[in-house]
């Protein structure tokens, strides 16, 4: 989708850009200059962002209203039998705790967002680069971990969010928790499902990029595209291919993935 397209809509519809900004998680300042036209050329993350906002289903003018309302059918999990019957946004680690052993869910500024089950090419993508990822650390007897999800990070150091993100490269030892990771870990990586896409290059970019992550993958597995961010530098992200060999830059470029490799065993058959 064009920014001609979202702004039409956005005039179509109503939409302020403060509502804009809540939902689709880009920052307000960015949106405001995206729409005013000083900003021509946003960055892929932040149009991904928007477009899943203005390909959602139209808001009523009821919903409009509604600062929670969403655009985008993105399955975010609800307590609506939960005794103290907060609202999303109220939550906190002492509700996490008591979500059921066996529900994956993530705990983002104190919203809990419901993960859904992952597919074939998902755990593939995941297996195989946690694997490239420690066998490189362990044959270089290096001192940081590769862990794979699930895994609890608590990012911001406090009660208001846990993540889970699809594979980690951890450094810091001192971050080590019996319960995961308190902290920023060095390296984070995302798979794109159609649940988590508007989460993991909107609202989780932006996180991880504030909590002092160093570098953040997101995969597309539809799109065949590596998008590589480090936050180091001022230019990103740099794009790949699913042709492409990926350096790993938290390791200098020494580490490198072979996503042609990776992309021959998965799936592109029926459903």
């Amino acid at each position: 989708m064009t920014l001609t397209e979202m702004k039409r809509i956005k005039q179509e519809l109503g939409y302020s850009n403060e509502q804009i900004a809540e939902l689709s998680g880009v920052p307000f300042a960015t949106v405001q200059k995206i729409f005013s036209g000083t900003t021509r050329r946003p960055r892929y993350a932040t149009l991904q962002a928007l477009t899943q906002v203005f390909e959602g289903t139209k808001l009523d003018d009821a919903d409009r209203q509604d600062s929670g309302a969403s655009a985008v059918k993105e399955e975010i999990f609800s307590y609506g039998t939960y005794k103290t019957k907060k609202k999303q946004g109220e939550y906190t680690l002492e509700d996490y705790y008591a979500l059921p052993d066996d529900y994956r869910a993530e705990l983002i500024d104190g919203v809990i967002y419901d993960m859904s089950s992952t597919n074939f090419n998902h755990q593939l993508l995941l297996a195989r680069l946690h694997m490239t990822l420690f066998s490189y650390i362990l044959a270089n007897k290096g001192k940081c971990f590769a862990l794979g999800a699930p895994l609890d990070v608590q990012l911001d150091c406090d009660n208001r969010t846990m993540v889970q993100p699809d594979v980690i490269v951890l450094c810091d030892h001192s971050k080590r928790r019996r319960f995961g990771i308190f902290g920023a870990p060095d390296l984070l990586i995302e798979i794109l499902s159609p649940s988590t896409r508007k989460k993991d290059l909107g609202i989780k970019f932006i996180k991880y990029e504030n909590a002092g992550v160093r570098e953040y993958w997101i995969i597309d597995p539809e799109q065949e595209k590596v998008l590589v961010y480090d936050f180091s530098k001022e230019v990103y992200p740099v794009i790949y291919g699913f042709q492409s060999k990926v350096p790993v830059g938290i390791f200098d470029g020494k580490c490198v993935i072979d996503f042609n490799e990776i992309a021959e065993d998965l799936y592109t058959g029926e459903e």
